[in-house]
């Protein structure tokens, strides 16, 4: 029953944030990694229907949706890995990234 509603909640995000893209095509995001996977289906959906597109084609949106999802897949896989490597220690990492981003801006 889990399952079954966690795969509910996330087609009511996909089908909230597609129908968000195909309505209002320049309103602001509401989901961000939803946002980015329904942005690459439509993409994709567009590039592969020549016929009848469902929004202007532009294929900078497919290629920016897909760079998004892969550097969100390598984040996640790096993440894992340091949590592997350095245990709870990997939990530090973000914030002395962070603290480094404002000490050199």
């Amino acid at each position: 029953m889990a399952t079954i509603a966690a795969m509910i909640a996330v087609t009511a995000m996909a089908c909230q944030f597609a129908l968000l893209r195909l309505t209002l095509p320049v309103a602001p995001s509401t989901a961000v990694m939803t946002g980015n996977l329904a942005n690459a289906v439509l993409g994709f959906v567009d590039f592969s229907s020549r016929t009848q597109p469902l929004m202007e084609s532009d294929g900078r949106r497919l290629t920016g949706a897909l760079h998004l999802l892969v550097g969100f897949l390598a984040g996640c896989v790096l993440a894992t890995a340091a949590l592997m490597y350095i245990g709870d220690w990997a939990w530090s990492l973000p914030a002395t990234l962070a603290a480094v981003a404002i000490a050199l801006a």
